[in-house]
């Protein structure tokens, strides 16, 4: 324990990586408090159980008389009266990333899942494959794999497994989350432009990946996706051993011998593996998951096993239900690349059914006119495509925003049908008439999208 800190309080609790930093600080001893805009099930009543007392709303009188350290939420910006008050006061306060580096990530084996895509299943397959190996790694996802039914866990462990976001730390520190990271072993999957609301081009990005390269130490690791040119490039600057793993023929670790079908089959280190979870894109999250579970001695038969249990992740080409022989599927696709690789594993999987795909611009650079010329390049892989209104359309300027329209007109001049329906009502009208036995909807969004998988299951 921090010998001068004993009371923390989080401004932001009820996030998936505050409420789980904020529990495992509460069990080392700490007395925790915490504020959140909406405080509900099941991260409020998680809390509560471990002991953590909460307030609904954000207010200078949450904040308690003898905190000694407050930590701020990426969330929370300039004007909320709970930060104002910690800054009027003087209190010491430091960022969720800041906070796993002090209290948790010093001294530890940390390995770093960071890319644009990718990340959530490889960080968490990594993971399964270390506790099935039985080194019992605490981990930090943004998402929830099926084997292991939660996003964290930060008990007391060697090796700890976190998902490296490239977004920005809080309001008053820009700088990537993952740089605070103290990596020994970094993954980086791939490299695209994303994050629209931070990033100006391609080149901001690198140069936070090339800042990450910077601070990996010479007895560490970088791995690197072979086939990525960007990724290739930014791992120039690391002086730590770099090891591309990839497809193609300048890969130091190939992977050989892939087929494709309801899950996947591939060689890597001269061994088999089987996926339960299909498409191209996975089988490499799999190698450079596989490749750093190597890298820490983990026998490959013990991978083996691991690799052929995993279930996958939540939201990640989930099956929701079927009705009428229609089956729905939920994705966390928000990125052209993701979408395009996602409707192309899913044509592996269901080779004979035509699949439709219903996309709602949510994401902070999906919103924006940046993707104007992918979005119909990705989405026309589908058989059909329904388009939701821009999310949160009143923030940004006109001359900014992706054109619904224009998507919908260039996927028709594709000789697709294409739509463009208001909300979740409007679609699930347009869809019904069109849909038959057999068909596939596949819903992308990173957000709740108001249900639709609940309200297409019960309307079909």
């Amino acid at each position: 324990m921090h010998s001068a800190i004993r009371n923390i309080h989080f401004i932001g609790i009820c996030g998936t990586a505050m409420g789980a930093v904020a529990s495992a600080m509460q069990q080392q001893g700490y007395q925790v408090t915490g504020s959140d805009s909406d405080v509900y099930p099941p991260m409020s009543t998680f809390l509560e159980e471990k002991g953590v007392k909460l307030a609904a709303g954000y207010s200078a009188a949450n904040l308690p008389a003898d905190a000694d350290l407050i930590v701020v939420g990426n969330a929370i910006s300039r004007g909320n009266p709970e930060l104002e008050a910690v800054l009027n006061k003087k209190l010491r306060y430091i960022s969720l990333p800041e906070t796993l580096k002090q209290f948790f990530l010093s001294g530890k084996h940390n390995l770093v899942v960071t890319g644009t895509h990718g990340k959530t299943t490889t960080t968490s397959l990594l993971t399964w494959i270390l506790q099935c190996a039985g080194l019992a790694p605490a981990y930090v996802i943004g998402g929830i794999a099926k084997n292991l039914g939660q996003g964290c866990s930060l008990h007391p462990s060697r090796h700890i497994v976190i998902e490296g976001d490239e977004y920005d730390t809080a309001f008053f520190d820009k700088r990537s989350k993952f740089l605070h990271y103290l990596p020994e072993l970094v993954i980086v999957n791939n490299l695209e432009f994303d994050h629209a609301d931070i990033f100006k081009d391609l080149d901001e990005i690198k140069s936070s990946f090339r800042r990450l390269m910077n601070i990996v130490p010479e007895n560490g690791i970088v791995l690197v996706n072979a086939d990525d040119e960007n990724a290739i490039d930014v791992a120039q600057a690391s002086l730590a051993p770099v090891l591309s793993v990839g497809f193609g023929e300048n890969a130091a670790r190939r992977i050989e011998d892939a087929v494709y079908g309801s899950g996947a089959k591939f060689r890597l280190l001269e061994t088999e593996f089987t996926l339960q979870i299909p498409g191209e894109f996975n089988v490499r999250n799999a190698a450079m998951a596989i490749s750093a579970a190597h890298f820490y001695g983990v026998p490959l038969d013990a991978v083996q096993k691991a690799v052929e249990s995993f279930a996958g992740v939540k939201r990640r080409q989930e099956v929701r239900g079927n009705a009428r022989g229609i089956t729905v599927v939920d994705d966390f696709g928000h990125h052209p690349t993701a979408i395009t690789q996602t409707i192309r594993a899913m044509r592996h999987q269901y080779p004979e059914r035509r699949i439709w795909a219903i996309f709602e611009p949510r994401s902070n650079t999906t919103r924006r006119a940046v993707f104007q010329e992918a979005l119909p390049a990705a989405l026309s892989g589908a058989d059909g495509v329904i388009l939701s209104q821009v999310n949160r359309l009143d923030k940004l300027p006109e001359d900014n925003r992706l054109d619904p329209l224009k998507v919908i007109e260039d996927i028709a001049r594709l000789g697709k049908p294409a739509f463009y329906e208001v909300g979740v009502p409007e679609i699930i009208l347009r869809l019904k008439p069109l849909v038959k036995s057999g068909d596939i909807i596949a819903v992308f969004s990173n957000g709740g999208f108001d249900n639709i998988h609940q309200r297409l299951l019960a309307e079909l």
